[in-house]
């Protein structure tokens, strides 16, 4: 090996060697911010936003409301974060169980309830919006025993799969029936538009909804 050879080695030995040394005090100094560098697939849009950071606080403190909700004919005060929804305040705080989140988005109906004799979707309604007001849910179709004709039509015409959607579904039916007693077929088919069923069990439903009116009117 001759000198220039030799020389140049030597050169870019002493490059390398500056260069990891200034490297590796620059980040003991904290001048460049620690970096992450792991093999994965590409994330999803929500576990990205996760590893964003925060832009500001995101937080609001609860403000607590005292309501009345009388639900299935008894009144039970609760205090609620005014943010809590309907369906939430059901299910956390009366415990009632029955009534579904699903979507949780207004879409799907699951959590349909009935509020002053109309159906509502309670995952979009606010505790705070219906203090005072009659609601009943899936628990109050039935009296001790006795089935609600809305209950046993879906049991004798099999209006339900999963089950999952079947107490909105009841509760738009009671709904309907408590508004217009005689629906048509295409009243009925209005009337559970609203309503998704996953398992696709329509027939079923609306056939339902028919023999219900017709078993109301033998009780009347």
């Amino acid at each position: 090996m001759g000198d220039e050879e030799r020389s140049q080695k030597t050169k870019a030995i002493s490059r390398r060697r500056f260069l990891g040394v200034a490297g590796a005090l620059a980040t003991a100094a904290g001048l460049i911010p620690g970096i992450r560098i792991k093999r994965r697939g590409k994330l999803s849009g929500i576990a990205e936003a996760a590893e964003r950071p925060q832009t500001g606080p995101a937080y609001r403190p609860p403000v607590m409301q005292t309501v009345t909700l009388k639900v299935n004919g008894t009144s039970q005060k609760i205090e609620v974060d005014t943010r809590t929804t309907l369906a939430n305040a059901l299910r956390e705080h009366l415990h009632l169980t029955g009534t579904h989140v699903t979507c949780d988005r207004g879409e799907c109906g699951a959590c349909s309830v009935i509020v002053n004799g109309r159906a509502v979707y309670s995952c979009s309604v606010l505790a705070t919006q219906v203090d005072g007001k009659e609601i009943m849910t899936v628990e109050g179709l039935a009296h001790g025993e006795k089935l609600d004709p809305v209950q046993e039509a879906f049991i004798e015409c099999d209006g339900f799969q999963c089950g999952y959607c079947t107490s909105g579904q009841m509760m738009t039916m009671k709904a309907l029936l408590m508004q217009n007693p005689n629906p048509t077929e295409d009243d009925v088919r209005h009337a559970i538009a609203g309503n998704i069923c996953r398992c696709g069990a329509y027939p079923g439903i609306i056939k339902a909804g028919l023999v219900a009116a017709a078993k109301s009117k033998g009780q009347g």
